[in-house]
């Protein structure tokens, strides 16, 4: 018998006003000075919101702009603005707090994590995506442990562009599928171990309210206004998406994303909009359904997730164009080798372009 493992961080804060109480939260793991690594887009419009409680109880802090890759090379950037600091918090979209995580473990240091988006499930994961300085993907960091605190301020997220909260569904969409091949083959969690039956259960919860309150909660983000379908899609995104996909697993959606970076024309596009496809694509390879491939597709057509190559800016695709992606998608040690059957980069290209035309 194969261990199960759930992993998860260690407070999640989500409500309006939020981000306001980072000194609260910073002074239960630290005491000399706090590293604000912070959003170019947040040092303009939030930086009193973000830095008034600090103020307030003479907190010392640091606040530095993120330089918009999360490559090694922007992370020893910001390792050698430390000083003296003991706690790492990144403020910001998903590779902002990527880049957050990798500091705070370089530093061995405690970090609290700031979604001021929620276009991914990157925020509650022990888990940073590196890329190299041209945007390509270039590694997982695996690390140690979870974050220590999440905090989500639902008036910034509900300002925020509605693209963004229909990116976070384009990412979270995945974790179901993703977390039901990687529990039928039995395959690696990101977390350590075999897909336990909790970590099922949040990654169906994650698609469910998906499916029931998508549509509402992106009318809601349309008119920058908080309702209850809107915090539970935050929740969902950010959350339900982030423990689904680490002890439930990842498989082809995930690698699908990752071999369309090597196109240059998808670097304009956020991740979930093409982890989507990804999850169209991980259909066609598991020949499911055609009412749940309809659902998926309907499900994205009404948000606004693209459901074709050419809504990611790839136009004409063609095995030729396609199969450097695919080869990319099936390199050794790529999650899409948690499926339950063996994929070649073949069979990737083709359900690639078989998406496609559903999509359409």
């Amino acid at each position: 018998m194969s261990k199960r493992i759930i992993i998860s961080p260690t407070k999640y804060i989500q409500g309006p006003g939020e981000i306001g109480n980072l000194a609260t939260y910073y002074k239960v793991l630290g005491q000399k000075k706090a590293l604000l690594i912070v959003s170019p887009s947040n040092l303009r419009n939030n930086k009193a919101k973000i830095t008034a409680g600090f103020d307030a109880e003479g907190i010392a802090y640091e606040a530095v702009q993120f330089n918009g890759e999360c490559s090694k090379t922007e992370v020893e950037r910001l390792r050698g603005l430390m000083g003296n600091a003991d706690v790492v918090i990144g403020i910001g979209g998903g590779k902002v707090i990527d880049t957050a995580k990798a500091v705070a473990y370089y530093a061995k240091l405690p970090v609290i994590i700031v979604p001021t988006i929620a276009s991914t499930d990157a925020p509650c994961s022990a888990l940073t995506v590196l890329y190299k300085d041209n945007g390509e993907f270039d590694e997982y960091l695996l690390l140690p442990a979870n974050p220590n605190c999440v905090v989500l301020d639902t008036t910034i997220i509900a300002a925020s562009p509605a693209r963004l909260l229909v990116a976070g569904m384009g990412d979270a969409l995945a974790t179901y599928f993703e977390a039901r091949a990687v529990h039928t083959s039995n395959k690696t969690a990101m977390a350590g171990g075999v897909t336990s039956l909790s970590a099922l259960a949040l990654a169906k919860l994650c698609y469910d309210t998906l499916m029931r309150d998508g549509l509402k909660a992106k009318l809601a983000a349309d008119s920058g206004t908080i309702s209850t379908a809107l915090e539970n899609i935050i929740e969902a995104n950010t959350y339900l998406s982030g423990i689904g996909f680490e002890s439930g697993g990842l498989a082809a959606a995930h690698a699908v994303h990752n071999g369309l970076t090597v196109l240059h024309e998808t670097h304009d596009f956020y991740h979930g909009e093409k982890v989507a496809f990804g999850s169209l694509t991980q259909m066609v390879l598991e020949n499911c359904c055609p009412d749940e491939i309809a659902e998926v597709i309907n499900f994205c057509k009404s948000v606004g997730l693209p459901t074709t190559l050419a809504q990611l800016g790839v136009k004409n695709p063609t095995k030729e164009k396609l199969m450097p992606v695919a080869q990319a998608a099936c390199a050794p040690g790529e999650t899409i080798h948690n499926m339950p059957f063996a994929v070649t980069p073949e069979a990737v290209c083709s359900a690639m372009l078989v998406a496609d035309k559903l999509g359409q």
